[in-house]
């Protein structure tokens, strides 16, 4: 029981399967259920969802290395919580979502500085603190260019 709640939970319920970029299609898949359920939208909402899933994560994370080894490319929770997070507080619409999708995977697989040192934690804790700097800095970016672009 423990590994099929785990399985389903780290997979997000399948779509870590996907036969070509697992990563990319969950970090979409996060961004189309933001953008189709208004209710994730609200911080309040889904700020905590975030907090949940990184637990639950970590976890799951942990539970999937003992059974597929460092970082299986199946575990794809860690991508939810870093899109969700690099969407979190940006205005609403396509174009800032799909900008916050932009950097999160660019900051996702270049991994620059302290996100490729996150990634070395032990267990689930490196598969979701990866993700999750990866999704603090898309956001920022996102905030700057926004910011940057309202000054013009």
């Amino acid at each position: 029981m423990k590994r099929t709640v785990a399985h389903l939970l780290a997979t997000c319920f399948g779509i870590g399967h996907a036969p070509v970029a697992p990563g990319t299609v969950a970090s979409f898949a996060s961004l189309l259920i933001y953008q189709l359920v208004p209710t994730l939208q609200q911080p309040l909402v889904l700020l905590p969802l975030v907090i949940l899933l990184t637990v639950a994560g970590i976890w799951a994370g942990s539970v999937m290395e003992e059974l597929f080894g460092n970082d299986p490319s199946i575990v794809v929770i860690d991508e939810w919580v870093g899109q969700w997070l690099a969407l979190l507080l940006i205005p609403h619409g396509w174009i800032p979502a799909l900008l916050a999708f932009g950097f999160f995977r660019l900051f996702d697989i270049a991994k620059p500085w302290i996100i490729d040192r996150a990634q070395r934690l032990p267990h689930g804790w490196g598969i979701m603190a990866d993700d999750v700097l990866a999704g603090i800095a898309a956001n920022v970016s996102v905030q700057l260019l926004m910011v940057g672009a309202a000054m013009l």
